[in-house]
């Protein structure tokens, strides 16, 4: 990892755990999980609302930009390892797929936990998106289903969960969020081993203050862009 990245995201981990018991105390479960989906359901409804002529202006362009779909569906594990379907804005041409299997390269470099930083297969309008996080936009919908929230571990696929050994009970063991501390420490320049250190420290020592902070980072660290490909 770069230096001035591992700085960025010891200094905004530090604020974020600072404070935090050494680990989730269990008695404290039901009511933090009763809140927090309060929280989620709450706040989601109100961004929906908000957000929704965005949310049909980019569909629209999506469609305008390139051919294909609107929404792209990735496979994830969410809570207690039950799989769905998280929802996107397609970022990539249709042929995306296609062009990943005749480079090996870069399934390579996708097998490390990393994204490719000037992924070709990329639309234009995908990589504004991509900078500003608002493809992720419609898993707030994932989040109304129950299926996420709107602050946790990254998502995973299957494929990924199984190359998790010693991580899976962990990784499963709340649902997956729309921002969390792998968002505001660094986004896609982390690696692999820091997005699950940081992914292990929530599930460990989760709050609904912790939350609270994580969501009010979230605001400056999209908009300035960085670390997103």
């Amino acid at each position: 990892m770069p230096e001035e990245n591992q700085s960025d995201l010891d200094s905004r981990s530090s604020e974020i755990i600072a404070g935090t018991p050494e680990i989730y105390p269990p008695m404290r479960e039901i009511f933090d999980v009763l809140l927090k989906n309060l929280m989620d359901y709450a706040l989601c409804a109100i961004a929906l609302l908000v957000l929704s002529p965005m949310l049909a202006i980019i569909a629209l362009a999506i469609k305008l930009d390139s051919r294909g779909p609107v929404f792209y569906r990735r496979r994830v594990v969410g809570r207690g390892g039950r799989a769905f379907d998280a929802f996107k804005f397609r970022t990539m041409v249709a042929e995306a797929d296609a062009m990943l299997a005749e480079h090996p390269e870069w399934a390579m470099e996708r097998s490390r936990g990393r994204k490719l930083p000037d992924d070709p297969r990329l639309t234009r309008l995908g990589r504004r998106l991509r900078k500003y996080s608002l493809n992720e936009l419609p898993q707030l919908f994932n989040v109304l289903l129950g299926q996420m929230s709107l602050v946790g571990p990254r998502m995973v696929t299957p494929a990924e969960l199984a190359g998790h050994d010693r991580w899976r009970d962990a990784l499963v063991r709340v649902k997956p969020g729309l921002t969390g501390l792998w968002q505001v420490g660094g986004r896609s320049d982390l690696d692999l081993d820091e997005r699950i250190r940081l992914d292990i420290f929530y599930v460990e020592r989760r709050s609904i203050l912790m939350d609270f902070r994580i969501l009010l980072q979230t605001i400056p660290v999209v908009l300035r862009g960085k670390g997103a490909y």
